[in-house]
């Protein structure tokens, strides 16, 4: 009798560690190029946090809150009822919205919870996401992770500005559209969508019955003829939209992570149901200091939106004079640049090269493209810095240039 021989079977390809949802997006570019400025000592106008604190009165709310015990035990799942009932105040008051406090506010640990929750809560694998591109980073991790597929719809430059093309919105929606992922004051192009775009975007998702996750945390920084406008308040708009804010962009407590959702009780639960899976609960205390925040005079906001022109200009002026195309910044606290006047078609390596050339770091704008190269070019710096900052910038990057 031969005997048998046997073969070992190839061994099979070790599985990578990190689930293929998420393989495409490894380390957000914020930390690559913050990590880049600590390194070479260099200005960092890349991410978006201001180098100075928000009002001393709201701080020392939040150290008393902490003093008398508030909060610094698991706060109630929805977020304390003082915030709840500021939240509702401000959105009735600003727009004219009335949400319950009890059934229609969800606060969250920061915007970047909201988004994550509203889109794990709302989406089914499969489910397609139409978003203006370019897009804050975390909405397509988010995506992802949700199982839905992103659908991009590009924002391009017209006449000085970013501006959306309604066909190519329309044109982007299918019978897999669950939902429509708008930001405005956008970031990173400080655009601020119009009465006329919203109003087509409002007859869009009612006519397609769609949901709609709108990111309004700049909401307080629009300038010059801008105006902010929530979509929830147009026709058929408040039940089928989920309304985003956030405390860290409106008061420069970045650090605090104070969001918030408003929408209808549906709406609201189901991304409760996925928030109480995530963090559960955050930022006891700082909750008691940003209701006290959200019923400051309309005096604060207005100051707070006049030093932010200023810095505004600072940084644009700086930027042209060095030699950049600077677009219009209608709202947030960024200025996106074109680079191409410099002799530059690669926003990546710019950035990567630009604190060892000018002392100043930027953030490449095609990181936040499906299509990268309608990004290539666009570059972002924030303003949110002392204007002395600002200035010490605006005079490496003319001298480098």
């Amino acid at each position: 009798m031969t005997a048998m021989t046997s073969s070992a079977s190839p061994a099979p390809t070790p599985r990578p560690p990190l689930n293929r949802r998420l393989a495409e997006f490894g380390t957000t570019i914020f930390a690559e190029m913050s990590a880049l400025a600590l390194r070479t000592g260099s200005i960092n106008l890349g991410q978006g946090f201001p180098d100075t604190d928000g009002p001393e009165e709201i701080r020392e709310a939040a150290v008393r809150a902490l003093r008398d015990g508030r909060g610094n035990q698991y706060p109630p799942g929805p977020g304390v009822p003082e915030l709840r009932t500021a939240i509702a105040a401000h959105q009735e008051k600003r727009y004219g919205l009335t949400y319950d406090p009890d059934t229609e506010v969800l606060v969250t640990a920061g915007a970047t919870e909201a988004i994550a929750a509203a889109l794990l809560g709302l989406l089914e694998p499969g489910d397609e996401v139409v978003a203006l591109e370019p897009y804050y980073d975390s909405y397509a991790a988010c995506i992802a992770m949700a199982g839905g597929t992103r659908v991009p719809v590009t924002l391009r430059p017209h006449e000085g500005s970013f501006r959306l093309d309604l066909d190519e919105l329309r044109d982007a929606v299918t019978d897999r559209t669950r939902l429509l992922l708008i930001n405005t004051p956008h970031n990173p192009t400080g655009t601020v969508l119009t009465r006329a775009e919203l109003t087509a975007i409002a007859e869009l998702a009612v006519e397609r019955d769609l949901l709609v996750v709108t990111d309004e945390v700049y909401e307080h920084l629009v300038f010059d003829d801008a105006e902010h406008i929530p979509l929830a308040t147009f026709p058929g708009m408040r039940e089928r939209t989920v309304t985003i804010g956030s405390a860290g962009k409106t008061f420069s407590f970045t650090g605090w992570k104070v969001g918030w959702v408003t929408a209808p009780p549906a709406l609201v639960s189901a991304v409760r149901s996925a928030k109480q899976f995530l963090t559960y609960v955050a930022s006891g205390p700082f909750q008691y200091a940003v209701a006290e925040a959200l019923a400051l005079p309309d005096s604060y906001f207005e100051a707070f939106r006049a030093d932010m022109l200023v810095k505004r200009d600072v940084l644009a002026t700086g930027l042209a004079d060095a030699g950049f195309e600077v677009f219009r910044t209608a709202g947030t606290y960024f200025v996106t640049t074109d680079i191409r006047p410099l002799g530059e078609t690669d926003g990546f390596a710019f950035c990567r090269a630009l604190p060892e050339r000018a002392g100043v770091v930027a953030i490449p704008n095609a990181v936040f493209y499906d299509h990268r190269e309608a990004g290539a070019p666009f570059v972002r710096f924030a303003f949110c810095k002392r204007p002395e900052v600002l200035e010490e910038a605006a005079k490496r990057l003319k001298a480098a240039f």
